[in-house]
């Protein structure tokens, strides 16, 4: 089967027509640095779920998983914890103190790359996007928690 076409897989290829990124460049890495974004985590199959949405729409930046595989970490631009009021997710504030995506630099440690930057379609997810998509998520997963 060629996934090559596929909008849901993760080995899709970014759009040519990215639009400019609220943060850092996007690069191979993953390391500490400051100006950089801030971190939305979610249960793993509330992310997973978004995950998908967000490939069909386009609108997918770089998603960290946790080596336990229970939590997500979407990168959202600087400020979004700001205001960030969803529900079963945190928003952590970088301050300046943040991560950002740096070439070849280290994952961090117990975290690995669901959606790498290099396959994201934006250096960051946009909050208000992400927040929709969360919700339908939730909403996703109710439904099909009743018909079992």
């Amino acid at each position: 089967m060629d996934s090559s076409s596929s909008r849901t897989t993760a080995l899709h290829q970014p759009r040519q027509d990215r639009s400019p990124s609220p943060c850092a460049p996007r690069t191979a890495g993953f390391a500490p640095d400051a100006g950089a974004c801030d971190l939305v985590t979610v249960p793993a199959r509330q992310g997973l779920e978004a995950v998908d949405i967000l490939r069909l729409r386009d609108g997918v930046g770089p998603v960290l998983h946790d080596d336990e595989c229970d939590t997500l970490g979407f990168l959202v631009p600087p400020g979004t914890a700001d205001a960030w009021d969803v529900p079963g997710s945190a928003c952590t504030q970088t301050l300046g103190r943040g991560l950002r995506a740096v070439p070849d630099g280290p994952l961090l440690t117990g975290a690995g790359w669901l959606v790498a930057p290099e396959a994201a379609f934006s250096s960051a997810t946009d909050p208000a996007v992400l927040r929709d998509a969360l919700g339908e998520a939730a909403r996703t997963i109710a439904a099909v928690d009743r018909c079992r």
